[in-house]
């Protein structure tokens, strides 16, 4: 093959065809490891993407949900990588959470599933006060546990919008935490993912945004499970998760660091929360086992070469990750097409794309060696390379 370099010049390249066998472990995990996955479009449905609601392929979105169950993975369902506020509403979003929650009912694995509940059915000039913000996420909620999922407290944009102190941060989750059926997760989403969260917990500062955070938690340890950080600092995320309350778990966002920071040090480890084990299901699901197994040469050598494809995925805007994750969906087969809900596969360029390709495969991530390049042959061929 032929890829493109960022150097403007193309180079061969001859694809390994050394895939992971997608399989289940042989050993309970020790670590709590939820996948973020997409939505799958239906093209031939898909009316007006820039302006309407998306139209989403069930039976293919459902399937890639039990692709990762049957590999003992749980489902973090309706996240920012299901494109919440980018292409996604909130009917849909409750749609597939539904959905999800029947098929993993279902599922002889019985997998975990957390759900996103934030407040995007609701414009922000409508979220101007502490009633409108407790009303919008209570609407959600409540649809989480009526379909029976664990609740993830979603960061709102609606906080920095209305300009937020972190005593308005306190006083709102301590209501939705409190109103909660059972522990909930929180949601600690940096700017890189969405500059609109810029600020959030009441400050600009992350320490003093930590401390804000960490009195919310210390206030209801037994209700909350655990936080989710997202921030893709390593050195941040392992001084919080020292300070968090014993019972409370830290779920990894890190989609640059989480090979080191789920392996943790001293006693001290993350779970995961990751939109990227959604794209690197076999190698998360089979390191983590040799994890379990205490074999650290094993998991180091299965997620090793996984951190560079999930920093390419993840490179800046970072917000623009999830047409990495919907593209690797399709080279591997488990998806027929690369639509995306708002046309979002446009927001990477082909040396994107073929670089992907590249790390995917030295991840021995593409389960189809022949499919992959097929596909990423068409792919070049419409941007006029052969």
């Amino acid at each position: 093959m032929r890829l493109p370099t960022r150097a403007g010049t193309l180079e061969n390249y001859r694809p390994t065809g050394n895939a992971l066998v997608p399989r289940a472990p042989d050993v309970p995990l020790n670590r709590t490891a939820f996948a973020a996955a997409h939505v799958v479009s239906d093209p031939l449905a898909e009316r007006d993407p820039w302006t309407g609601r998306p139209s989403v392929d069930w039976e293919a979105t459902l399937r890639f949900r039990c692709w990762l169950w049957d590999q003992g993975l749980g489902l973090a369902e309706a996240m920012d990588t299901a494109q919440r506020g980018m292409g996604v509403d909130w009917l849909t979003a409750k749609e597939l959470i539904e959905r999800t929650m029947r098929a993993a009912k279902a599922h002889p694995m019985r997998p975990r599933v957390a759900c996103g509940a934030g407040t995007d059915h609701a414009e922000l000039s409508e979220l101007r006060d502490e009633a409108a913000l407790m009303a919008a996420y209570s609407l959600q909620m409540e649809a989480i546990e009526g379909a029976g999922g664990q609740i993830i407290i979603m960061a709102s944009r609606a906080f920095p919008a209305m300009g937020a102190d972190s005593d308005a941060y306190a006083r709102i989750y301590g209501r939705l935490i409190d109103q909660a059926a059972e522990p909930v997760i929180l949601h600690w989403l940096g700017d890189m993912f969405d500059p609109m969260l810029s600020g959030y917990w009441g400050s600009g500062d992350v320490a003093v945004a930590t401390d804000a955070v960490l009195a919310i938690i210390n206030a209801n340890p037994s209700k909350v499970d655990g936080i989710k950080v997202s921030l893709l600092d390593q050195a941040h995320e392992e001084g919080l998760r020292a300070r968090l309350p014993e019972g409370v778990r830290l779920y990894t966002g890190d989609d640059f660091n989480y090979a080191n920071l789920i392996a943790g040090e001293g006693g001290h480890f993350s779970h995961a929360l990751l939109g990227i084990f959604a794209a690197i299901a076999p190698a998360a699901s089979q390191a983590l086992e040799a994890l379990a197994k205490g074999d650290m040469e094993t998991y180091r050598t299965l997620l090793a070469p996984t951190v560079p494809l999930s920093r390419e995925i993840f490179r800046a805007p970072t917000q623009y990750y999830k047409a990495g994750i919907a593209f690797l969906a399709w080279l591997n087969g488990t998806q027929s097409h690369f639509i995306m809900p708002g046309g979002f596969q446009s927001a990477r360029d082909v040396t994107h794309y073929a670089s992907v390709f590249r790390l995917a495969d030295r991840a021995r991530l593409l389960a189809q060696p022949d499919l992959a390049v097929e596909r990423m042959t068409t792919l070049l061929r419409l941007h006029g390379i052969d």
